[in-house]
């Protein structure tokens, strides 16, 4: 990866992690203000302090830390502590069960309406999408097996109307881990434009592996159309424009093998870094000849070769796979709640199966990960990022809201315990639960590095 590929990647992630603890502490900052509780300090990251400054009728001080994977909200309290006694009333630690519940809660709530207003924005602005299309699905899978002898557009998985292939792999998928759903039932509209419907079996469907494709599995893969091997756009200082190619060339042989379409010429590209490539094409109705090497490029720890040429843009409604959705300001409110439940139910339901065994601890992401698709997320413009900006806010939410000591949702366990009980948990038992929760956020994030490393060398 070149050193400004790495600044992009790495800025897209800072940004969207900075984003993302504001966010979370502001919550807990605001609810403790409404609360009365006096803020001592707001900061964002953890460790040394880089910059700090003191806002406000209580001085709280406001901080930016080294190490940005997090951050925290320190408020006035006896245990940390001596309270001056006018004081007392403004401590975390004199407020109601209720309202320090409320305090902690905050937090992950602000992450999940983060969520909720940037898909409502995002569904308002409308996202450009690709359509649900099949291709004809390969013998033997699940897909074939049910009888679709072609492919054809999704209208409705389960009585559920589908618009765009998002939504279609985000059903797939929801329902793959629904053990109660014993079949996936498919109306899909065909060329001829008359609609069939498709009963596909996943009652002995295992998806343990997030990192393979559920779909194609499942013989549910999309629509490429074939798209002719001719120039739409050559990329301004990219290797292709140094050695001469032009809009408008069509490529007809690369070392002596035919090319026939778009596909075939990326993946020979793709497959030769830094190995020259004689490469035939047609220009104005005369042949030439241009060697070519194809740039060494970094994709996901995997090298690739890279020339720098865009296809044109095919005709017809063959090539018309892209499709608009926007809604109106109610329906994308609606849209938007709905979303961000079901993604906050699918994380919890996938980490129960992760813990249960069913699921593989592979699909357990790090840092590392986060930020390669923060960097491709925003290299494929505002709503794909804002969109992964969503997806992380819902995670880092659902994540904060789990019974684990040291994290938010250990503490509402704690609280609820002492509304329980009438009395507080034991201090001993609380210094217990927090070494107890450290150890398993370090067990949490050794698999998620470990995750990513594997990743970065196996592409």
């Amino acid at each position: 990866m070149s050193a400004g590929m790495f600044a992009w990647y790495a800025g897209a992630f800072l940004l969207a992690l900075g984003i993302l603890v504001v966010i979370h502490e502001m919550g807990h900052y605001l609810a403790a203000r409404a609360c009365g509780v006096k803020v001592l300090r707001f900061s964002v990251g953890f460790g040394k302090v880089l910059w700090s400054r003191q806002m406000g009728r209580d001085g709280t001080e406001w901080a930016i830390a080294a190490f940005p994977l997090g951050g925290y909200v320190k408020m006035l309290d006896e245990r940390e502590g001596t309270v001056a006694a006018e004081e007392l009333p403004r401590a975390f630690n004199r407020q109601s069960v209720g309202r320090r519940a409320l305090i902690v809660v905050a937090g992950p709530a602000a992450n999940l309406l983060l969520a909720v207003v940037l898909y409502w924005l995002l569904f308002m602005v409308g996202i450009t999408e690709l359509k649900p299309r099949l291709a004809l699905p390969l013998q033997g899978t699940p897909a074939a097996i049910s009888g679709m002898a072609t492919g054809g557009t999704v209208r409705a998985i389960n009585g559920k109307t589908i618009r765009t292939w998002q939504d279609f792999r985000w059903e797939v998928m929801h329902r793959a881990l629904d053990r109660q759903v014993l079949e996936l039932e498919l109306e899909v509209l065909g060329s001829s434009r008359s609609i069939a419907v498709y009963k596909i079996d996943v009652s002995s469907y295992v998806f343990d592996d997030m990192d393979k494709d559920p779909l194609r599995s499942m013989g549910l893969t999309l629509f490429r159309p074939k798209i002719p091997p001719l120039i739409g756009r050559v990329m301004p200082g990219s290797v292709a424009e140094i050695a001469g190619f032009q809009v408008g060339d069509r490529i007809l042989l690369i070392d002596g093998r035919k090319i026939d379409d778009w596909a075939t010429l990326s993946t020979l590209a793709r497959q030769s870094p830094g190995r020259e490539l004689l490469m035939e094409l047609e220009r104005t109705g005369r042949r030439l000849q241009i060697r070519v090497v194809p740039r060494d490029a970094d994709d996901r720890g995997v090298r690739v070769g890279r020339l720098g040429l865009i296809a044109k843009e095919g005709e017809g409604e063959e090539f018309n796979m892209m499709t608009e959705v926007r809604y109106g300001p109610v329906d994308a409110s609606v849209k938007a709640l709905v979303l961000t439940w079901e993604t906050s139910a699918l994380s919890l339901r996938m980490m129960g199966r992760m813990l249960t065994g069913e699921l593989s601890w592979k699909n357990l992401s790090g840092p590392v990960t986060i930020a390669d698709y923060a960097g491709q997320s925003a290299q494929l413009g505002p709503s794909y990022y804002l969109r992964f900006l969503a997806l992380i806010s819902i995670s880092l939410g659902v994540l904060n809201l789990l019974p684990i000591p040291v994290l938010d949702g250990g503490h509402l366990m704690y609280y609820l315990v002492e509304f329980i009980k009438g009395g507080p948990v034991p201090e001993r038992v609380f210094e217990i639960g927090q070494q107890i929760g450290l150890a398993l956020m370090a067990l949490l994030m050794a698999f998620a590095f470990y995750n990513d490393i594997n990743r970065l060398f196996t592409g």
